[in-house]
């Protein structure tokens, strides 16, 4: 059997905390710690992230309960 045949195996690198950088631990992952999750949390919940699309359209001037008037 020849060396060329086995081929080589890399150790996969640890992922980093998208919020300070830091190896992600298992129990938190993809973050760091408890408190890497939490900001992030945070900054969804204040809409500090934004997924971009199309703008909403504006609601109308006639109330735009969805009804038509006869």
């Amino acid at each position: 059997m020849s060396d060329a045949a086995v081929p080589i195996r890399r150790m996969p690198r640890p992922s980093r905390c998208p919020i300070c950088g830091k190896p992600s631990d298992a129990r938190n992952r993809p973050f760091c710690s408890d408190r890497c999750r939490m900001v992030d949390l945070n900054r969804w919940f204040r809409e500090g992230y934004a997924i971009p699309g199309a703008a909403a359209p504006e609601p109308q001037a006639d109330g735009g309960n969805g009804e038509e008037n006869a």
